[in-house]
């Protein structure tokens, strides 16, 4: 599976954003998918994620009520629309992919494949 992350950019505190993640290879509904972040100096951290199903999301707790992805199997593409955005939320952001034997993904150790990565900035 190939991921490939856009969307990202400059917004102000409070601001909105839509990333998205174009994937092929599988059809999207073959595997759970997810959005993790990197801040400078820090690890990798889960933000939200869709089990294979589709039926469930997950969100770590700083982005709930802010965050929600969503994916459109027609277009193959997984989409994390970010409201409400506060300088915390700056970092690089990552498309991920499970294993079609996964059920959910919430770990950096659960993804088979990442995309390239896409900046998102909030200034205060």
């Amino acid at each position: 599976v190939q991921l490939q992350a856009s969307g990202g950019g400059l917004v102000q505190a409070g601001g909105s954003l839509r990333l998205s993640c174009i994937t092929s290879g599988l059809s999207v509904n073959s595997y759970a998918t997810g959005w993790f972040r990197q801040a400078p100096g820090k690890e990798r951290e889960f933000v939200a994620s869709m089990t294979r199903s589709g039926a469930n999301t997950y969100y770590t707790n700083s982005v709930k009520g802010r965050f929600t992805i969503s994916r459109d199997n027609a277009k193959n593409t997984v989409y994390l629309q970010m409201n409400g955005l506060k300088p915390e939320d700056t970092a690089v952001y990552y498309c991920a992919a499970g294993p079609t034997y996964r059920t959910t993904i919430s770990r950096s150790s659960d993804i088979a494949s990442w995309g390239q990565g896409t900046q998102v900035t909030v200034s205060s």
